[in-house]
């Protein structure tokens, strides 16, 4: 089924993300339905595009995040279906699988430029409008591989092209609008607020390669703030 890759690799008894219903009906072609972006910081920084199609979300990962340039093509790994509530998910994924900090970057509508979205996936050419909080207009996934469709993700490769229009341009959007469409808080605030101990004792509660990891990433949440607010600062200058 749909969602079996996704529980396969989670132990929802330690893992705060949403085990999934039974999958609902999206709705048939060009009409609007949910879209969201996540920003992942787990071992690398990535950001998690996902489309609302037949009940669930279909993902990619992409690696440097969306780029409004149509000159730049962007990385997009396709990954395991998510449960359509997912799309609200923001917090703190403690081991396992993906274990880091997850952020609601963007969330809105996409609509299929195609009435047979499963024949596009197949031929691997989607082309798609989006309307969300920071990205929006036309856009296009691309296979890079000759591989078969596979609605549970085999890490198979696209690339995320934004179409020329009026929102494209060389604005670079994960930089300019880094913050929380739930929140507005940052990746460190979501950390925060997940295990408000981290600030005190400098690391988190825990030990061997889960706590290396989250030192890092603790790290990195932190350095990612700091350059930020150096930014602004000579920005005001």
């Amino acid at each position: 089924m749909a969602l079996d890759e996704y529980k396969r690799k989670r132990d929802f008894t330690t893992s705060p993300e949403p085990v999934g219903k039974a999958p609902r009906t999206s709705p048939p072609r060009r009409t609007p339905r949910f879209f969201c972006v996540q920003k992942h910081l787990a071992s690398h920084l990535h950001y998690d595009v996902r489309l609302e199609h037949n009940g669930v979300l279909l993902s990619w990962a992409v690696p440097k995040g969306p780029s409004l340039d149509p000159a730049t093509k962007r990385l997009a790994m396709h990954v395991e279906d998510h449960p359509i509530e997912y799309g609200e998910f923001e917090g703190v994924i403690p081991s396992g699988y993906g274990a880091g900090i997850v952020m609601l970057w963007d969330r809105g509508t996409w609509t299929p430029e195609v009435d047979d979205v499963d024949a596009a996936l197949k031929k691997g050419d989607l082309k798609f409008t989006l309307d969300g909080y920071k990205l929006k207009g036309s856009w296009v996934l691309v296979r890079t591989k000759g591989a078969r469709w596979s609605s549970g993700g085999a890490d198979r490769s696209w690339l995320l092209i934004k179409h020329r229009d009026d929102w494209s341009g060389e604005l670079d959007i994960t930089e300019f609008a880094p913050l929380s469409v739930k929140t507005e808080g940052d990746l460190a605030d979501i950390l925060a607020a997940d295990n408000p101990d981290v600030w005190h004792s400098g690391r988190p509660a825990r030990s061997g390669d889960t706590g290396a990891l989250f030192e890092r990433i603790i790290a990195q949440a932190v350095e990612m703030r700091t350059g930020r607010s150096g930014s602004r600062t000579k920005k005001r200058r």
